[in-house]
């Protein structure tokens, strides 16, 4: 999965002499956290935040009237407040990747730039949460397994086995490794088509009594 597929395009931005007080508004009006700050050539110099912005706020107990503020507040460029240089990623890494560099440095989002520097999109958590909605299958619901299985080859074919002869739709298939007490063992989690609940609690009943089962999920989803 690479970011260019999940990115947002569409970015408003802001420019470095753009006021503090019209970046709060842009900021408000789109319902976004952050803007990238872009030169004339369209190249990322850096990102503003609403953190940013209330910080550089003077405080509620200031003692400036009301023009006076506004003064203020039109005189402040997000230049003087913005992160110089901020990380960026390219549209060709992987959203994993991107998601990593995110929590490391606990930021919300990534601008997303060209080899030439220049901005081509903004990849931001509401983006992560997308993905992994979208790879998990969550939208379609049905029935979710998660099943603890030694991390060995082939240990996954009898379940998909038992899948097959009940002519379950399989949705997802997403694993982990864990390490426990010195032994490799890998956490799968399996979605369903929607059944018959019958039929659901057949599957459900037989993995329980062959494999071991940390959970199981019937998701009622319901689309808009």
């Amino acid at each position: 999965m690479l970011v260019r597929d999940w990115m947002a395009k569409d970015v408003i931005t802001v420019s470095p002499d753009t006021s503090m007080m019209k970046a709060s508004k842009a900021l408000k009006a789109h319902d976004i956290s952050r803007v990238p700050v872009v030169d004339h050539k369209g190249r990322v110099v850096g990102i503003v935040s609403d953190r940013d912005i209330k910080e550089a706020s003077p405080s509620k107990a200031t003692t400036l009237d009301v023009h006076e503020l506004y003064y203020l507040l039109s005189e402040i460029k997000v230049k003087d407040i913005m992160t110089v240089d901020p990380l960026v990623t390219s549209p060709t890494n992987t959203v994993e990747n991107a998601a990593l560099m995110m929590i490391e440095k606990d930021f919300g989002g990534l601008p997303v730039v060209d080899d030439e520097g220049k901005l081509v999109g903004i990849i931001t958590v509401s983006d992560i949460f997308n993905v992994l909605i979208t790879i998990t299958g969550a939208r379609q619901g049905g029935v979710q397994f998660g099943i603890r299985l030694p991390n060995e080859a082939g240990t996954l074919r009898p379940i998909l086995k038992i899948m097959r002869e009940h002519k379950a739709r399989i949705v997802s298939i997403l694993s982990s490794m864990e390490e426990e007490e010195g032994k490799g063992t890998r956490e799968v989690n399996i979605r369903i088509m929607p059944m018959e609940r019958t039929k659901e609690n057949q599957i459900i009943e037989e993995l329980k009594k062959q494999f071991d089962v940390t959970f199981w999920a019937r998701d009622n989803v319901h689309p808009q």
